[in-house]
Formats: structure tokens, C-alpha cells, sequence
């Protein structure tokens, strides 16, 4: 764009609006995937609904493509787009809680953390994902689950309503009582339908929690995945623990010796009476004893934090997913195998449970497509170093295309990685797709929204 046209979005909007020949041009670009650098000819900081309006009445004037950032963790860096406009909802970042009514509303822009801030000091909390820094928007579009899933559902499932800037401009709130379609089609069909500019959460109950890592060596992965596919999903919905096959961090609580040695292992999450923590979690001991097993009461945002330092933003990322309703037995092998082959310290598989409260929401209730579903995982590929980028990208497409026979054929929204293509989108939605396509259809019949994990409006018959 030229500095005429910027000059004429900088006097529509009372944020910044920062182009390439901007000091601060290379910093508001960035998001959390380094292995991105998308180039846009305009960044917008928003402050306000109007600021959104009046971004969006540009890009559609101009006919440029727009992209939506709210926290900035999107995998294939789906909150910038080169040659276009990225709206930025950082400066939306907000939270107010009604303890009375136990609800909460948050701003467009803000994070996990700063909602597990609010909460915390009332005794409630949102269930949303497992790493504070990640934004609250495109985790609730996309699903959202974490340590608090099996208990109280996916964060989808605790949204109740939304105030939507629509592609022509129009201030919506959807709701069950209003924009009843939209706002089914918000709760997992990610960002393709407007702007979200204030969230409104049903709040849970939540404070201390019981916290434990326990960790075997990674030849042992079969074994302990054998026991822990059958001990989960009979556990009390107040256990929860995620799967992982990981190189054991430099730092505390793991002693010394195991630093950067490949494990297998389980981070877990007990949100009955944390006294009783360690006494929960003696099962560990049933495939054998682990390397390290260490239980803990904690707060709970302090377990949201836990792994902000070792992911911090700029990191080279290249991940894929899968749901999964078994884990067979010839799955167990390639775990291993892939776990004993890390690519490097930082790369990891996750298996997170998404049963119990989410399996007790009908199908059809929202877009979310695996209410039958008791894994989601995800293979990430993790390094500082850009020179690794390729092995990265190897190790986990090869690792996915080893279980993908195994799984269910679709993905967690917000785990499909770049250029996975619609074939993958509508498999995520399954029979739910043809719904949100009219859903677009209806809101968005133009596909002005297309910067994103894409469904296509519905043809007009």
C-alpha cells in the first residue's frame, strides 16, 4: 500500500497503524511460530469495536485480505497475511468477573493468563488450554481443552455469549437467545464468521489443585501407554493427565541425571481435594516404578504458567493432529520409536483426554465434530534454531502419517498445521461442515473471513 492509502486508515482509526516503513514494523508482525515471516503492508492495533469496524470497512474498500490475531499462538501463523491488513485485538485485553452470577467477560485480545488472573481471585476459573500466553480467541473458537476438560468441558462449552463484528460491518451479540445459529457456529468453527470482540464465560469452581509429572524412560513408552489407555478413561473425572513422549527439561522439579534424557510420562491434574493428591496418583506405580514422580499442591494459574518459560514466543514450530477413540496396540510401538527419535530437547507428542463433560454434549449442540472422541493429539516439532526447521517438519509429518490409519480422520481445529488443505477442514467438522457452510453462507456470504482454517459459504440454490 502506498503511504496515501495508509494516511487514510490512520485518520479512520484511533490505534497505530504500523506499515512496513515503521520502526515497529518487525516487532507487531511477529507471532508465536518463528518459522514465520509473513510480511503484511499493514498492522492495526485495535482499541476498541469501533477501531474493528472501521479496519474492516477498509479491507473490504481496498479488497485486500484481512487477518484476525487475538493471542498470536496459530500454528500456521493464520493472524498475518502478507500483503494485507492484520487486525490486531492485542489492545482489547481485558477481564471483568461477576462473582455473583459467576461469569466472566474478557476483551478480544486477552490471554489465558490474564482470565486465570481474574478468576483466581474469586475461587472460579474458565476450563481453557495449558499454556497462559496463548489468547483466549482463537482457543474458544477452535474448542479449547486442557487440565480442567474431563471435569467441566471444553471452553466452548462454557461460553454463553459473544459481541461479533460481522464482514459488513454490523455489531452482533450471539447468544442461545440471540444469533442462535451463529452463535453455534462460533463454538468450533474457528474465526471464519466475524471479529470477536468480548467473550462472556460460565464460571467453575477452582482454586488449589493437585499437580503431578511423573516420567519413564522413553523404551518403556509401550508399556506405560498400554496401562495409561486403559486407567484414563475409567478414572473420576476429577483425574486428568496428559501423554506425552519428551526430552525431560533443564531445570526443576527433575533432578540433574535426567536432564535432556527421552522419556515417556504423564502431566496430571487433580482437582479434588489437593490433600489427597499423592494418594490419587500412587497408581503410577502400576506399569512399574518411574524415573521421577512428583506431586504437588499448586494454584492453579501457577499450573497454566508451568510451561511458559520453557515455550517461549520465537521458537520454531511445525505441528499436526489427530482425534483418536482407541489407542491400538500397534500404535504403541511407533510411539516409541518417534519418542526415541526426537528431533530435538524441545519436540514433543501430546495426547490430551477430551471425555467425560465433553462427551455429555450432544454431537449436533455445537460445531466441535469428536464428541465421541477420547484423545486429541498433537506432534510438534520444537527448536530455536531455523536450521532444524526441515528435520522438524519431517519428524512430525512422518510421525503423523504413522498413526493417522489409527485415528478417527479429523483434527482438533487449532492443530492443523499449514496448508493441510479443505479436504482436512471438512474431515475436522465431519457432518457438522455442511451446517456452518450455511452458517457462512448466511453471515458471511462474500468468504471475507478466509484467513483461517477455511468453510466456504454455502452455494445458493
Amino acid at each position: 500500500m502506498d503511504t496515501e492509502t495508509l494516511d487514510r486508515l490512520r485518520n479512520a482509526v484511533r490505534g497505530p497503524v504500523i506499515g512496513p516503513e515503521d520502526a515497529r514494523y518487525d516487532e507487531a508482525r511477529k507471532v508465536y511460530n518463528g518459522m514465520l515471516d509473513k510480511r503484511p503492508a499493514a498492522v492495526v492495533p485495535c482499541r476498541d469495536v469501533a477501531d474493528v469496524r472501521d479496519v474492516l470497512a477498509f479491507a473490504r474498500g481496498e479488497g485486500v485480505d484481512l487477518a484476525v490475531r487475538g493471542g498470536g499462538h496459530s500454528a500456521p501463523g493464520l493472524g498475518v497475511v502478507d500483503g494485507g491488513v492484520t487486525l490486531d485485538l492485542a489492545p482489547m485485553r481485558w477481564v471483568r468477573v461477576d462473582p455473583r452470577a459467576r461469569t466472566v467477560q474478557a476483551g478480544g485480545g486477552s490471554l489465558l493468563g490474564d482470565l486465570d488472573h481474574a478468576t483466581h481471585a474469586f475461587g472460579m476459573a474458565v476450563p481453557t488450554g495449558i499454556n497462559s500466553t496463548t489468547g483466549i480467541g482463537g482457543l474458544t473458537l477452535g474448542g479449547g481443552h486442557g487440565y480442567l476438560t474431563r471435569k467441566y468441558g471444553l471452553t466452548l462449552d462454557s461460553l454463553i455469549a459473544a459481541d461479533v463484528v460481522l464482514a459488513d460491518g454490523t455489531f452482533v451479540t450471539a447468544s442461545e437467545r440471540e444469533n442462535a445459529e451463529l452463535f453455534w457456529a462460533l463454538r468450533g468453527g474457528g474465526g471464519n464468521f466475524g471479529v470477536v470482540t468480548a467473550y462472556t464465560y460460565r464460571l467453575h469452581p477452582v482454586d488449589t489443585v493437585g499437580v503431578g509429572v511423573t516420567v519413564w524412560p522413553v523404551e518403556r513408552t509401550p508399556e506405560v501407554l498400554a496401562w495409561y489407555r486403559e486407567f484414563l478413561p475409567q478414572a473420576e473425572e476429577d483425574v486428568y493427565g496428559f501423554f506425552a513422549v519428551l526430552a525431560v527439561p533443564p531445570g526443576p522439579p527433575f533432578p540433574e541425571e535426567l536432564h535432556g534424557r527421552k522419556m515417556c510420562g504423564v502431566v496430571w491434574c487433580w482437582t479434588g481435594d489437593p490433600a489427597r493428591t499423592s494418594r490419587v496418583l500412587e497408581v503410577v506405580r502400576e506399569p512399574g516404578r518411574p524415573a521421577f514422580h512428583f506431586t504437588t499442591p499448586m494454584p492453579y494459574p501457577q499450573l497454566q504458567r508451568m510451561f511458559d518459560e520453557l515455550l517461549p514466543a520465537g521458537l520454531q514450530w511445525y505441528w499436526r493432529g489427530d482425534f483418536f477413540d482407541r489407542i491400538p496396540d500397534e500404535a504403541l510401538e511407533i510411539h516409541r520409536r518417534f519418542g526415541e527419535d526426537l528431533p530435538s530437547g524441545l519436540s514433543t507428542m501430546h495426547l490430551y483426554p477430551v471425555d467425560r463433560a465433553v462427551h455429555q454434549v450432544g454431537k449436533d449442540m455445537t460445531a466441535w465434530g469428536y464428541r465421541d472422541a477420547l484423545w486429541s493429539a498433537v506432534y510438534a516439532g520444537i527448536d530455536p534454531d531455523p536450521a532444524n526447521a526441515k528435520s522438524l517438519r519431517e519428524w512430525c509429518v512422518g510421525y503423523w502419517e504413522a498413526l493417522h490409519p489409527y485415528s478417527m480422520g479429523g483434527s482438533y481445529v487449532n492443530f492443523l498445521g499449514e496448508g493441510e488443505g479443505e479436504d482436512r477442514v471438512r474431515a475436522t467438522y465431519r457432518e457438522n461442515y455442511d451446517r456452518l457452510a450455511r452458517v457462512k453462507r448466511a453471515y458471511d456470504p462474500d468468504n471475507f473471513f478466509h484467513v483461517n482454517q477455511n468453510v466456504r459459504p454455502a452455494a445458493r440454490t
